[in-house]
């Protein structure tokens, strides 16, 4: 049996696009995996722990060898909860919509707070980082409503998918799949978003 987990980066509710469509992605999943245990973490219901000045020094603490104490304590549990949180499902469907080019700042505010050495990766001097969070899957709904695939500059720049693609493989997770719906501005709307439903059933049948 595995577990599956949405991840939602949007404040949108019941009007974003990009949870809609992983939406259609959990409802098929459901279907063809049954057995499976599905669940979703909403990046914007108050869970999610700030990575502020405690932290960040419990963290070079931990990177010298030593045990965070104190408020550094606090804060460093509180990280470590939602990594375990994260850590505890081997699948899973992110909803990320573009925000300025990139990804909405909750989703940086997850990475922050859990990538953290000896959970999802170490470093060494000469071999640099080596990844921990491998033998995991996941696929990624990526929506825009300016930028396109095969636009100029004046429609903007993706560093949504770049940099969280990225993110998956440092962190280990080499088992990415993208569901896209990039209609533009004079798109067709409605067909794009038909192809986008079709892509996330097809992933989910086989996920």
């Amino acid at each position: 049996m595995s577990k599956l987990l949405h991840v939602s980066a949007s404040p949108r509710g019941e009007e974003s696009i990009s949870s809609a469509i992983a939406e259609v992605f959990v409802e098929e999943y459901r279907l063809t995996h049954p057995d499976d245990v599905v669940d979703r973490f909403d990046l914007w219901d108050g869970s999610l722990p700030e990575f502020g000045p405690d932290a960040a020094r419990a963290k070079m603490t931990v990177f010298g060898g030593g045990t965070p104490e104190g408020a550094q304590k606090t804060a460093w549990d509180a990280a470590i909860a939602t990594f375990e949180r994260f850590d505890a499902y081997d699948r899973y469907m992110f909803s990320v919509p573009m925000w300025n080019a990139g990804v909405p700042y909750k989703l940086k505010q997850l990475i922050d707070v859990i990538s953290q050495p000896a959970r999802i990766f170490d470093v060494h001097p000469e071999t640099g980082y080596r990844a921990l969070l491998t033998g995991k899957r996941a696929a990624v709904v990526y929506t825009s409503a300016v930028w396109g695939p095969g636009l100029g500059p004046e429609f903007g720049t993706d560093f949504q998918s770049t940099f969280f693609g990225d993110w998956l493989r440092w962190a280990g997770i080499a088992d990415v799949q993208e569901i896209r719906h990039h209609p533009t501005l004079t798109g067709d709307y409605d067909e794009a978003r038909k192809q986008a439903d079709a892509s996330a059933r097809h992933i989910a049948r086989t996920f």
